[in-house]
């Protein structure tokens, strides 16, 4: 078994929400069994800055679904999108 590298594009409301706050809600916000490689902020326009997170999971334990919910309840979050899916 091997493990998968997935990167979600998460949206904030707006450019004038925290976005240390949701890094802190996305490490908490991840099931036990992924583990949160890395988080990087990307220029999107007009001051808007999205998230691109990085976790890994083993390829045991199923798909996306279940991490892309579990970010989508982040307060301050408009969506998320999965951009990219790879075993490493």
């Amino acid at each position: 078994m091997g493990q998968v590298a997935i990167i979600y594009k998460l949206m904030p409301d707006s450019p004038e929400i925290n976005l240390e706050t949701i890094k802190e809600n996305i490490a908490k916000a991840i099931p036990k069994h992924a583990k949160l490689n890395k988080i990087e902020e990307k220029a999107v326009a007009f001051g808007l800055k999205s998230l691109e997170v990085q976790i890994i999971i083993d390829d045991r334990k199923g798909g996306t679904d279940e991490i892309e919910a579990a970010l989508n309840q982040i307060e301050n979050v408009q969506s998320v999108e999965t951009i990219h899916v790879g075993l490493l």
